[in-house]
């Protein structure tokens, strides 16, 4: 009984460390899932760019703006920034603060700037940026279908990376953060 609770408690604290999950995971699994490919991120999702803004290097990131792994990946990408471009993509996991906060780096004359202080904010506990909770249905449908998208692919998690490998040409996929050197090695970034 002990080692299964203790088990349980590891594996539950595995889980909490890497990726933001939603509450109901097991609708993806029924669902069936979409392959992941690039060609339907670009076609089906909305997000804002950040980093190498005329590079063909580019990285896709579906995240939460609840999300405190999705912030520890954005603080870790921001040393990449200079080589690739980052399409961050925002949906909703489970806050209806998300929307909300999703919508507002949506519509953001400098998403990036606005980026910055809200994973600053959320990484010191403060909840991230205050946003209002007025917005457009056309915002809220994109992030909604930004959602729908993410679980399309089987996703139990943010963030959640799609990117096509720069030496190998495959298309990655990966649920979870990373550090630095891990983020580069995993889309091929010589380091």
């Amino acid at each position: 009984m002990k080692f299964r609770h203790l088990f349980s408690s590891s594996l539950l604290s595995l889980l909490l460390l890497g990726a933001c999950s939603p509450q109901d995971a097991s609708q993806a699994a029924a669902a069936g899932r979409q392959e992941i490919a690039i060609p339907t991120v670009v076609a089906q999702a909305k997000g804002f760019t950040v980093g190498a803004l005329m590079s063909a290097n580019v990285v896709y990131v579906f995240f939460d703006t609840q999300c405190p792994h999705c912030g520890r990946l954005w603080e870790a990408s921001t040393a990449l920034q200079n080589k690739v471009k980052f399409v961050w993509i925002p949906v909703r996991m489970g806050s209806p603060i998300s929307v909300a906060q999703g919508a507002a780096l949506l519509t953001a004359a400098d998403p990036a700037a606005l980026m910055r202080e809200h994973e600053a904010s959320l990484l010191a506990g403060k909840g991230g940026i205050s946003a209002s909770s007025s917005i457009t249905p056309e915002i809220e449908k994109s992030i909604a279908a930004n959602s729908q998208l993410l679980t399309s692919f089987g996703a139990e998690g943010v963030p959640f990376v799609v990117a096509k490998n720069i030496k190998t040409g495959q298309t990655v996929s990966r649920e979870g953060s990373m550090d630095t050197p891990t983020l580069a090695q995993f889309i091929g970034l010589d380091s």
